[in-house]
């Protein structure tokens, strides 16, 4: 667990919340437009998405250690060529080689190292495991911003990658292993069971297959993938965004405040879920983000962008796929209007939507085989 916490805190501090600061930082040193920038991010996303889909399966093959120590080469190598790029279309290179390192070690992958792991703690397990993504948006990313005004943007992300290599690789190398029979025990430390645990996989396809052809499903998938894309997109221009009215130690308060209050919303989200209709409580924080997004888009003081990032960051969240291509939609609408009110006016549309369509799914099912685990 504490491994894994430690991956995604380098993980997500440098290769998700991290994109705000490396995004804003090449447009200002190199003049370059928003959607010059930020088409390479949603090819990140995308190539990222993609390796995801299959990185069980090399998990299942090699083991966390052979594949946890190349992607954090290959995340750290691709940091550190960011701030050697001298053309918009070097970006792209570099960018894919960054999505080996986030393909294998983000979301999925956390689940997939601790599943052997945990089964009656699994999910406090994954939860803690994520704390650790959260704290690389709070410390990591923030602290890129005054690394960079003492070293410069080429030195700053060598040493932010240099360490991000050390301390996976050391983690990977001293504690992973394929699963606690390694140890000779089983799940959360109980005595070693006989036999594997492999029979439940046709079961598992059998279950997504049939979740593709519900309504519920797609009634809980397309809208937080509406809402994610709106999200993701802000948060990739956030330090570009904050900049002007904060400046540059301001942006990273703002970073920092943004992840901050989604651990509050999360937290607080946690308490009430389970005591109150789900899509009425996802719908909400969506349309807390959009009165954030409002705030931000006509903020007229420090006081009023602060307030604006800490309630869009109440109901952050992550779906890899279709977030890709929002800091592309924010980019390119930023690029048109020369201005950043028109792209949060679209993605506080995009969540609106969101929040209508969640409202307007199928209740509660009385049905034991239908998704009553999430009750959307």
């Amino acid at each position: 667990m504490g491994a894994t916490f430690i991956m995604a805190l380098f993980t997500f501090g440098l290769g998700f919340y991290g994109l705000t600061v490396y995004v804003a930082t090449l447009q200002r040193l190199h003049g370059w437009s928003a959607s010059a920038v930020s088409a390479p991010v949603t090819v990140y996303y995308v190539a990222g998405a993609l390796l995801t889909a299959v990185i069980g399966e090399v998990y299942e093959r090699l083991g966390p250690r052979l594949v946890v120590i190349p992607a954090s080469v290959a995340m750290a190598a691709g940091i550190a060529a960011l701030g050697l790029v001298t053309q918009p279309w070097h970006l792209y290179p570099v960018f894919l080689v960054m999505a080996v390192g986030w393909g294998s070690m983000s979301g999925a992958a956390i689940n997939i190292i601790l599943a052997p792991w945990w089964e009656r703690r699994r999910g406090l397990a994954v939860s803690i495991a994520f704390n650790g993504a959260t704290l690389g948006g709070v410390i990591v990313a923030p602290a890129l911003i005054p690394l960079i005004a003492v070293l410069g943007f080429t030195r700053a992300l060598v040493t932010a990658a240099l360490v991000c290599f050390a301390v996976v690789i050391a983690v990977a190398a001293g504690v992973m292993r394929r699963g606690p029979d390694a140890l000779g025990v089983g799940p959360d430390g109980d005595g070693p069971r006989s036999t594997g645990g492999t029979a439940r996989a046709p079961d598992e396809r059998r279950w997504r297959r049939d979740a593709l052809r519900t309504w519920r499903f797609w009634s809980v998938s397309a809208p937080f993938a509406l809402g994610l894309a709106a999200q993701v997109g802000v948060l990739t221009h956030l330090v570009a965004l904050v900049t002007p009215t904060l400046g540059t130690a301001g942006a990273a308060r703002a970073v920092s405040t943004t992840t901050a209050a989604a651990v509050i919303g999360r937290l607080l989200t946690g308490f009430v879920v389970d005591r109150l209709n789900r899509r009425v409580v996802s719908s909400a924080t969506l349309v807390i983000q959009i009165i954030g997004l409002t705030v931000l888009a006509w903020a007229p003081s420090a006081t009023a962008v602060y307030g604006g990032c800490a309630l869009f960051g109440l109901g952050v969240g992550i779906n890899q796929f279709t977030f890709a291509f929002g800091p592309s939609l924010v980019g390119v609408l930023r690029d048109r209007a020369g201005a950043y009110e028109p792209a949060l006016g679209a993605c506080a549309m995009l969540e609106a939507t969101a929040a209508a369509m969640i409202l307007l799914g199928p209740g509660r099912s009385r049905s034991p085989r239908s998704f009553t685990r999430c009750d959307f």
